[in-house]
């Protein structure tokens, strides 16, 4: 195997990582006020009258409970993202060129939904009023929704093939973007981040969370079912993905789909372990997809045409100090997250406690 091919499975497993791990983040932040308790705002209201809101003796309820699932890896599981833009940077420098300066909108869009919807997530705990958590809890989402959605965008636009130039950069316009593969890719991502998410609370969480979670996640698989099947229709008559290895590509879609099936099964079964597990294969799968479906290229333009995967990489020389310099750092990326999963194993406010 190539030194550029390591690299770009390395750059797959940096994303698909972040996927996992940051697309359950994304997930319980968007349904974080969807799954709070069932008070009203007006007993809200008067708890926070008596001295009992945010700062007072019951606390902030089960909408503290959703964000306390996320709560002891939720800055962790960004270190992916930065990995994976390191990789990007170092051993792709013209894809990172070429790419990123075409989807600087969408690119932009992701880093301000996730360092507002950080940032809210640590300020909801200040607010004293229940007006004051409400507007949280709305940028909470917001911080959320928009990366899930976006992420969702690059990936159809990837899958799709991209209009490049004759000078070889990307530039994306918005008659690129509101396609209908492309923003039935971007809904697919937005409702599967947002399952992965139930699937998490639901594993995480104290019995009557779960339990809600639970529906909630079999809701949104099954919506998630249906969009993707649009994306798929689509690519069937010749105006979605456009894929160079079809037979890996039908593989992989079919253990996409069986992968969500399988969530949706476990989850009205109960099988809380084996549902995160099955909605995990679920979101990282897209990212095999692209890459195994699309090779040599790592990225198609809309002619026909593409980057290939030795022409986007560094010379032979940078790969290989960049090989001796990813043998110390990965393993500690992945020691780091067993740890702290180890560490805080078990449902919230069992083995450690709430957070926001």
């Amino acid at each position: 195997m190539s030194l550029e091919t390591l690299w770009l499975l390395l750059l797959g497993l940096l994303l698909a990582g972040y996927f996992v791990l940051g697309g359950y983040d994304q997930g319980v932040q968007m349904l974080h006020p969807f799954l709070g308790s069932r008070d009203t705002r007006d007993d809200r209201d008067a708890r926070d009258d008596r001295g009992t809101g945010a700062q007072g003796r019951d606390g902030l309820g089960d909408r503290n409970a959703a964000l306390d699932a996320i709560a002891p890896f939720f800055l962790g599981n960004e270190v992916w993202l930065v990995a994976f833009t390191g990789v990007l940077f170092g051993a792709f420098p013209y894809l990172e060129g070429t790419l990123l300066s075409g989807l600087y909108p969408l690119i932009v869009a992701i880093l301000v939904g996730l360092v507002l919807g950080n940032a809210a997530v640590q300020l909801r705990g200040r607010a004293r009023t229940a007006r004051g958590r409400r507007r949280w809890d709305a940028l909470i989402v917001f911080g959320g929704a928009l990366p899930a959605l976006c992420w969702g965008l690059v990936l159809g636009l990837l899958l799709h093939g991209v209009p490049r130039r004759a000078d070889g950069y990307v530039r994306i316009g918005t008659d690129d973007v509101l396609t209908p593969f492309v923003l039935a890719c971007g809904v697919t991502t937005a409702l599967l981040f947002a399952a992965h998410g139930a699937a998490f609370i639901a594993l995480r969480s104290e019995p009557e969370l779960a339990s809600r979670a639970k529906k909630m996640g079999t809701a949104l698989l099954r919506a998630v079912g249906a969009t993707g099947s649009l994306a798929l229709l689509l690519t069937l008559f010749g105006a979605g993905a456009s894929m160079t290895n079809r037979a890996t590509s039908a593989v992989l879609a079919a253990l996409f789909a069986t992968a969500l099936v399988a969530a949706w099964w476990c989850l009205v079964r109960g099988h809380r372990v084996r549902a995160f597990a099955a909605t995990c294969s679920a979101t990282l799968l897209p990212v095999p997809l692209l890459g195994a479906g699309q090779y040599p290229y790592v990225l198609v333009d809309t002619a026909g045409g593409g980057l290939t995967v030795q022409q986007a990489a560094s010379d032979g020389a940078t790969l290989t100090i960049l090989t001796a310099f990813g043998v110390v750092v990965i393993p500690v990326i992945l020691a780091y997250q067993l740890w702290s999963w180890w560490l805080f194993r078990g449902r919230t406010g069992r083995r450690h406690p709430r957070y926001f």
